[in-house]
């Protein structure tokens, strides 16, 4: 029989595999302390249990994050890892450090199968999801390493599930993954500080407004259905009119006031003062901030960064209007850490592309 790896728990899984072992409830809770808080993967290094206990969990647990494969740290301080999710599979994880927080961008599937025209990450294709132990394992190499690496206690405050990966497509093993983050006993994350983000799955997005209300980011990129169609080809099974009142029926639950959509600059695209007053018009009953992306180019794409003239005059035209738009900060995009570089290394089950970017960070 193979070991169970306990990173593959929230604390209610923690606590039933437990019992089924013989145990109380609260030696889960130790475990879980000792796993998410103090980052522990030897049992024998966990001292306030039991020699019996830890002699048993020897035998019948692991606690196995991911693998890494390689490291690269971009010239401003943005770190990204390539980690091992087996069979030739390698998913990407990112941390950004600013001044009074660090973002870790956890990916949530090997590739994506949403195609997503403008995003490396889905012309890879797609393979599997990953599972529970696979997704808050990247966060527990993450902060494994960094607490290793500066006298930092606390360097990740905040994560946002945008890596590779449609989140809610794998929404059996994200959720355990996100009571994970936001456990006292685990992580103690504010439901503030993890982000969800989707590119517009509504009847998940609705699930999730009931079972774990996180920040949302919805990747909009563009004002109406023609040419959202084109550019995030999932909006032909749940177009923008279902997505704006699944984006309102959120915000009855969510942890903040307003949702956030991301929006990729593509020039001469999306990014025309048309384009603008669409979107003014497509969000004027939804509470909303908007992120203004530039484009990070990739291998094999017929996309270009809009100009920065162009960001801001689009800008300009939200803010005018009444609502609060940022231009975000391109990140780690000398080592393709960026927002729509993600590729890892992904063996194509979906068999979308004859030749795949098998590339590696």
């Amino acid at each position: 029989m193979s070991a169970t790896n306990l990173l593959d728990f929230d604390l209610d899984g923690l606590t039933n595999w437990f019992a089924n072992q013989g145990e109380k409830p609260f030696r889960a809770r130790q475990v879980a302390r000792w796993i998410h808080q103090a980052g522990v993967s030897r049992f024998d290094d966990m001292s306030d249990l039991a020699k019996s206990l830890r002699e048993k969990l020897n035998r019948l647990a692991v606690v196995e994050p991911p693998r890494m494969l390689s490291e690269q740290i971009a010239s401003d301080g943005t770190r990204k890892w390539l980690l091992d999710v087996g069979s030739k599979n390698g998913v990407e994880t990112v941390f950004i450090p600013e001044t009074n927080r660090g973002t870790l961008c956890i990916s949530s599937q090997v590739g994506c199968a949403l195609d997503c025209s403008f995003c490396s990450t889905g012309k890879q294709g797609f393979n599997r999801n990953l599972s529970v132990a696979e997704i808050i394992g990247q966060l527990w190499w993450a902060n494994h390493t960094l607490t290793s690496d500066s006298s930092d206690e606390r360097p990740i405050t905040n994560v946002v599930m945008m890596g590779m990966g449609e989140p809610l497509a794998n929404y059996q093993n994200l959720i355990p993954a996100l009571r994970l983050m936001l456990d006292d006993h685990a992580w103690g994350l504010s439901r503030r500080r993890v982000t969800v983000s989707t590119s517009g799955l509504v009847p998940a997005m609705d699930q999730l407004r009931e079972d774990c209300p996180v920040a949302l980011a919805v990747s909009l990129h563009a004002p109406n259905d023609a040419l959202r169609n084109e550019l995030v080809p999932i909006n032909r099974k749940y177009p923008l009119a279902q997505l704006m009142a699944a984006c309102q029926r959120y915000l009855d639950r969510a942890p903040r006031d307003f949702i956030t959509f991301e929006y990729i600059m593509l020039a001469g695209i999306n990014d025309q003062p048309a384009h603008a007053r669409e979107l003014i018009e497509l969000v004027r009953d939804v509470p909303c901030k908007f992120n203004l992306i530039p484009f990070n180019p990739f291998p094999g794409s017929d996309y270009r960064r809009s100009t920065a003239e162009t960001v801001q005059r689009f800008q300009s035209l939200l803010t005018t209007a009444g609502l609060v738009a940022t231009i975000r900060k391109t990140r780690g995009d000398d080592i393709d850490a960026a927002c729509g570089q993600l590729a890892g290394r992904v063996q194509d089950k979906t068999r979308r592309t004859v030749h795949k970017l098998e590339k590696v960070a």
